[in-house]
């Protein structure tokens, strides 16, 4: 049973995903964050790694990518850097990026060298599973779950063949739209995952506009895990050196999946 297999075995607990970006504000935060995001309460941690174009993505996390970018941020040092943040906890790490940074650095070297930097996952949004044959073969070969994402505007055809193909958990993406905070949830949630629930038993985990405890709890109503990112990248934005304001958050965010649970 590999790190994130493990998080969803336990009965009755509602996973917390968070997200960062890798070398946002800078690399040395991003290295002191992650484990305090650990032990805060969160189950996975997401990375991104910096792209110049990332569709998926709404203004927030757009910006860190940018400044990340400015940094001179490459998809080596988030390697690096994962490498580094595993030295010093054992939470499962997910890789979020696009294909064209992996397809230039190489399928098959990118996977085994994330296997060797401690990365137990990918998520590629811009990788429809019917055009992921390569990936998944060498994520396989290598230990790493590759995550697919799933739409409200998903057929049942699609919702069957990410059911199929994803590994780890299902990203459920709570609206047709970019990452960011919103003020409320979609309507229309509670049956969307209804529908992909008659599909897989696979653990099902929502992003996409989760910003405070209240809905991550009311997710986890319905669904498996929590992912929050927009809202933790607005309060690196604003807060000190010591993270104290994103660590308060990730805790009463861990408080209210725990109250739900």
């Amino acid at each position: 049973m590999n790190r994130i297999e493990k998080v969803f075995a336990k009965p009755g607990k509602k996973a917390l995903i968070a997200y960062v970006t890798a070398g946002y504000p800078d690399i040395g935060d991003t290295l002191k964050l992650v484990p305090q995001l650990a032990k805060s309460g969160c189950d996975i941690i997401e990375i991104g790694i910096p792209f110049s174009d990332p569709m998926a993505d709404g203004a927030t996390i757009q910006h860190a990518s940018h400044i990340a970018l400015q940094n001179g941020i490459t998809p080596q040092d988030c390697l690096e850097i994962a490498e580094k943040i595993r030295n010093q906890t054992d939470v499962p790490l997910v890789f979020m990026t696009y294909y064209n940074p992996v397809l230039k650095f190489g399928i098959e070297r990118f996977c085994r060298e994330c296997h060797w930097s401690g990365v137990d996952g990918l998520i590629i949004p811009d990788l429809p599973p019917d055009e992921g044959e390569e990936l998944e073969a060498a994520s396989q070969k290598h230990g790493i779950d590759l995550v697919y994402l799933l739409a409200p505007t998903s057929t049942r055809e699609r919702m069957r063949l990410v059911a199929e193909k994803s590994a780890g958990f299902i990203y459920m993406v709570s609206v047709a739209g970019v990452t960011g905070a919103r003020q409320e949830l979609p309507l229309e949630l509670d049956d969307f995952i209804a529908r992909v629930r008659k599909e897989t038993e696979k653990p099902l985990c929502v992003g996409f506009g989760i910003s405070t405890p209240q809905q991550a709890a009311k997710v986890a109503e319905i669904a498996d895990g929590v992912i929050v990112g927009s809202q933790i990248i607005k309060l690196l934005q604003t807060g000190g050196d010591d993270f104290s304001n994103v660590c308060n958050f990730a805790k009463e965010l861990r408080q209210a999946l725990d109250n739900t649970a």
